[in-house]
């Protein structure tokens, strides 16, 4: 590790005039100017080569029924630093990170009130982070945060990839135009979730990414939400200016604070290469560092799931009806009939281990194999599930027997129903269930309404949650693989047992209407840029209606596209989402998802463009192998990619996986190729994707 360390104290108790100071990035192409006008308001600006990113813009917080930190302030002393190392992720994208910056902590006090805040600026070559910061004072104790009133000028119209503002769920496709745009493509967007009562008609979400019309590409988002609310921005479309907008709580709060605390840390991304936003780290390097001492138990995992079925509507959670069990009279679910679509009984879970036995897959995942699910579909959801009691038809220890066997593990699920309070009553009993038949992750979830009612999924008493059943999952030597909870921020550095998210529009989507086929051309842009996301990609079956009749949807994907998505959709726990009966149609294409990797030595990003392309190559962690994914837009392209990753004086055998001539995501997903060809480092090829399409190829060195 190298560490400089450069310290300027500078002192004002008596100067009225306006302060500026200049904070340059390591490579000197991003500069931050902070500036204190003459009336005492804090304000930064950020260029990058010369180029406008972020004009003139206010910073501050508003306090309900108290002076708010917006003005009246004046330098107190700032701090300057130098900062870098280079870090060992767990797991991650390549095995070391390196986190170079220059920091700027600028100490202000409030005249009038004696209080003193602290902004911190971090500025990486890749981009800016600041945030907040209370140090303990005796005029500033306990605090209510009415609203953050953080600024993001922006110098253009920019383009935008977005999705509107939403306290509860993030599960938009996203909308490309111009930031004057959204208001009035808003509407179309946007379902109408009751509580965004609240939000103008300009509300989007971060990870916020866009383009200018010289090149630049700009991406805003946050880092490390700890005991705070998630940030949304407005957006006044008159002067392009963004503004943070915190989630409520059911009273409307924003936030409870108590010196000395922080906010999270403020981002803003900026290239002219958009290959660079994609291997941006800075949110990574923005959290504190691992705080579990023994990570030998956090292990990637790819696994299959008794799931799809249940999306598609082919088979239920459910054990009998989908009807409430009070109305239907169960007690003793031993005494009543089942129905003849319950997925999760001992045949078929012991299906679905012999299939990852057998073709190498790490884990097993069951959904609807608790009681209670006759309640979570009947809307009598205030406490249906303790998480401990199984179905009749699904016996935990024998199924634990069955695949500690077969060599697999099973992974557990635990939907919360939203019922917070409930699921931290049974977490200790849970988490010790699971350890004690043999379950090492879970894959929890929050769908519908936060109970206790009125609360939302990104409120800070919501967020405190999710963070309280990670760090006690830490405490069970447990992972995590949480949907429907807060988009992530970059905390899996410190609890690298937060395996897995998702928390954005899904695979699942792709069995409720679908999604547009460039939405995986956007998410590694957006959605990515907190930390990995549990895609669940690998179907081969595009029909749902092959599964039930009564779903016309189409998942609007090539099965090349698919098997790009294990190396462009970065995850440490990757799913082969569809049937085994699906793959077993396509033994060819489905080789790849079981040789392709989950954990990378290294990643190089050959080619992007946010909403049109993007082509990963990673090299697997330990070994020389190389995997290559590319997913493609609404268009047909090719792809010209150069082999300059790999070893000097290496022969190697790539297998390409890629879209036939003929190959759409509509009418001919399923037509694919599959060729083997000889290359060396500098080797070329060029390769077609067809609309909604894209190619993977797996590459192995010749000895």
């Amino acid at each position: 590790m190298k560490l400089v360390l450069i310290v300027v104290s500078l002192f004002f108790s008596s100067l009225n005039f306006a302060y500026a100071q200049e904070l340059k990035s390591p490579n000197e192409a991003l500069i931050m100017r902070f500036l204190v006008s003459d009336t005492g308001e804090p304000t930064y600006a950020l260029s990058f080569n010369g180029k406008s990113v972020i004009k003139t813009s206010n910073l501050g917080l508003e306090l309900k029924g108290d002076t708010s930190l917006l003005k009246g302030f004046k330098v107190l002393n700032t701090e300057t630093e130098t900062f870098d190392e280079t870090w060992t992720p767990v797991w991650g994208e390549e095995k070391e990170i390196r986190n170079h910056y220059n920091e700027l902590a600028v100490t202000l006090i409030q005249q009038d009130t004696d209080r003193i805040i602290v902004i911190r600026f971090r500025l990486f070559n890749d981009g800016l982070g600041f945030r907040y910061e209370f140090p303990a004072q005796k005029n500033l104790v306990y605090f209510t945060i009415k609203e953050e009133k953080t600024q993001f000028a922006m110098a253009g119209d920019h383009n935008a990839f977005w999705i509107p503002g939403d306290y509860d769920t993030q599960e938009y496709d996203y909308t490309t135009s111009k930031l004057s745009e959204i208001r009035s493509k808003f509407d179309k967007a946007y379902t109408g979730n009751a509580s965004q009562e609240a939000f103008s008609k300009t509300g989007v979400q971060t990870a916020l990414m866009m383009k200018t019309e010289d090149n630049l590409y700009i991406n805003i988002h946050e880092a490390a939400l700890i005991n705070y609310s998630c940030m949304h921005l407005n957006l006044d479309d008159k002067n392009m200016i963004l503004e943070s907008w915190l989630t409520p709580d059911a009273k409307g709060d924003k936030g409870y604070m108590q010196t000395p605390c922080n906010s999270p840390w403020r981002t803003i991304m900026v290239s002219d290469d958009a290959r660079e936003i994609l291997a941006s780290r800075m949110t990574l390097n923005l959290n504190e560092p691992c705080k579990i001492e023994d990570t030998s138990w956090i292990k990637p995992i790819k696994y299959i799931g008794v799931w799809w079925e249940m999306i598609t509507g082919k088979s239920s959670w459910s054990y009998t009806s989908e009807l409430p069990a009070i109305q239907l009279g169960v007690t003793d679910y031993t005494k009543v009939k089942p129905n003849n679509t319950h997925a999760a009984n001992n045949t078929k879970v012991k299906h679905y281990i012999d299939f990852a036995s057998k073709h190498g897959f790490d884990g097993v995942l069951v959904e609807g194999w608790n009681e209670g699910w006759e309640d979570w579909f009947g809307n009598t959801k205030d406490h249906v599930f303790d998480f401990l009691t199984p179905y009749p038809d699904f016996n935990v220890k024998d199924i634990h027997n069955y695949a500690k066997s077969k060599g697999v593990k099973m992974i557990m699920h635990h939907e919360t129903s939203g019922s917070t309070r409930n699921y931290e009553r049974y977490m200790d009993k849970a988490y010790a269930f699971m350890k004690d038949n043999g379950y090492d992750a879970v894959k929890s979830g929050y769908v519908g309404d936060i109970l206790p009612r009125g609360e939302n999924h990104y409120s800070q008493w919501i967020i405190n949650h999710y963070q309280y059943a990670l760090e006690k999952a830490a405490d069970y030597q447990i992972m995590i693989n949480a949907h429907e909870a807060v988009r992530p921020t970059g905390i899996c550095r410190t609890y690298p047992n937060l395996i897995g998210n998702e928390s954005a529009r899904g695979t699942e989507y792709q069995a409720f209407g679908g999604s547009q086929p460039n939405h995986v051309t956007i998410l590694p842009f957006t959605r990515l840029i907190g930390g990995p996301m549990d895609y669940t990609p690998g179907i081969f079956e595009m029909d749902i209606s092959k599964l039930n009749p009564n779903n016309s949807s189409h998942v609007n994907s090539t099965i090349a596209n698919q098997l790009a998505l294990y190396v462009t959709m970065y995850s440490p726990l990757q799913m082969a989402a569809d049937l085994p009966e699906h793959y077993e149609q396509f033994m060819d294409a489905f080789q790849f998802i079981k040789d392709v990797a989950v954990d990378w030595d290294k990643s190089v990003y050959l080619e992007a463009e946010p909403g049109h392309y993007i082509t990963i190559a990673r090299k697997e962690k330990g070994t020389s192998n190389w995997f290559v994914g590319n997913v493609n837009g609404k268009a047909p392209r090719t792809s010209n990619i150069m082999f300059d990753f790999l070893e000097k004086n290496k022969k190697y055998k790539a297998i390409v996986y890629a879209d036939a001539k003929n190959a759409h995501y509509k009418t001919n997903p399923q037509a694919y190729v599959i060729k083997t060809i000889t290359i060396t480092k500098g080797s070329k090829l060029s390769q077609f994707s067809a609309p909604g399409g894209g190619f993977a190829i797996s590459i192995q060195e010749i000895k």
